[in-house]
């Protein structure tokens, strides 16, 4: 089983950077691809980027150029640096990962959300 817990959401002024982080734990060797989502107030859940376990990584056309997705494998960390932020980049950001478990069925795990408030 993986478990996913986000941080570094916080508010921040339009026009700043910001980090967040995913951590995974359990059985991450299974971890294929992990992705940030974000939902905004009264809007659905949206996909954000993606990175797989090669490190290819893709972007949703709103954040293209400005958010960079990475991971750092000895840590089991997935990050989101988010730069030139929006106000409309506020919304509540989630972790998702799929991957496979001991009897290889693809499963997938989210997290608990980290909260982004950029004012302008």
């Amino acid at each position: 089983q993986v478990r996913l817990v986000e941080s570094g959401g916080e508010s921040v002024q339009a026009g700043g950077p910001l980090r967040l982080s995913c951590a995974a734990s359990g059985s991450t060797f299974g971890i294929k691809t992990t992705r940030w989502y974000r939902q905004a107030p009264g809007k659905q859940r949206e996909w954000v980027a993606g990175i797989t376990c090669g490190g290819s990584t893709n972007y949703a056309d709103c954040v293209q150029g400005r958010f960079t997705i990475s991971r750092n494998n000895a840590k089991n960390t997935v990050y989101l640096q988010m730069n030139s932020l929006e106000p409309e980049d506020t919304a509540v950001y989630y972790c998702n990962a799929d991957y496979r478990n001991q009897d290889l069925l693809l499963l997938g795990v989210w997290g608990q959300g980290t909260q982004v408030t950029v004012s302008s």
